[in-house]
């Protein structure tokens, strides 16, 4: 039984089917959440929260516990602690930047991971995602090619529509600037392969790549120039700020 949320619920005199009716779900299923300590969807456990007056990790802690990947850790803490982050990714929208329905299409593509973990992994990576809401906010600069806005993921397209959106909205915002690379431009260092360069307050840099099987933390002063170097290439390819947003957008309306 999940005690803290049925008091919660008293406390604002909702039951499980007036809870239901509010979040748009059936009541037998807001009554699992009480009596069986079921844990609902991320954008379902903000909706619940929010009428109760409580925070989400408040009436359920565990989806909040890091569940990275043991060698994901090192960066996830260093993300954690960054001021700033420099993002370039050639094919997907980067984690910090990604709605609930893209990141769980995304890692259910092809059925290599299991359904459980993979709801374990969008957890913690919407988890992740708070560092751009802090009081001192991180600042982030993600670049993206083109094929990113144009690419479906999922079968539904308002994935798509709803994640090019987010993206948009997020790329007002005075911390976050989000700029495209155009498909038309020509072959550029970038595609070679994803990679984060991030930045502590104390001057600490350190960088991440990916691959098929695992991810890598890089700190050795000679990389980090190559990859600084590689990211002046990256940005003299992208659009300026504005233009960037416009494109997301249209091809957002693209998606609808």
């Amino acid at each position: 039984m999940n005690e803290t949320l049925r008091l919660a619920m008293a406390d604002k005199g909702e039951t499980a089917q007036s809870l239901a009716g509010k979040v748009g779900v059936d009541p037998k299923t807001a009554g699992r959440w009480v009596a069986d300590g079921r844990t609902p969807h991320p954008g379902t456990r903000a909706a619940v929260a929010a009428i109760l007056g409580r925070q989400s990790k408040e009436l359920w802690p565990e989806p909040f516990r890091r569940r990275d990947l043991p060698w994901f850790q090192e960066w996830a803490q260093l993300e954690q602690k960054a001021s700033s982050l420099r993002s370039h990714q050639p094919l997907l929208v980067p984690g910090l930047l990604q709605t609930e329905a893209y990141a769980r299409a995304v890692l259910a593509t092809g059925g290599l991971v299991a359904p459980a973990q993979v709801e374990e992994i969008v957890a913690a990576r919407l988890a992740r995602q708070r560092v751009l809401e802090r009081e001192v906010p991180l600042q982030l600069v993600a670049v993206i090619d083109e094929v990113v806005l144009r690419r479906r993921v999922g079968g539904d397209r308002a994935v798509m529509a709803g994640q090019l959106l987010h993206l948009a909205e997020w790329g007002e915002r005075e911390h976050v600037q989000v700029r495209v690379i155009p498909a038309e431009n020509p072959w550029h260092t970038g595609l070679a392969g994803p990679f984060v360069l991030a930045r502590t307050p104390d001057g600490y840099e350190a960088a991440y790549l990916d691959n098929q099987l695992r991810g890598q933390v890089v700190t050795e002063r000679a990389d980090l120039a190559i990859l600084g170097a590689r990211w002046e290439s990256v940005t003299g390819e992208a659009l300026p700020r504005r233009r960037s947003i416009e494109l997301i957008r249209e091809v957002a309306a693209t998606w609808t």
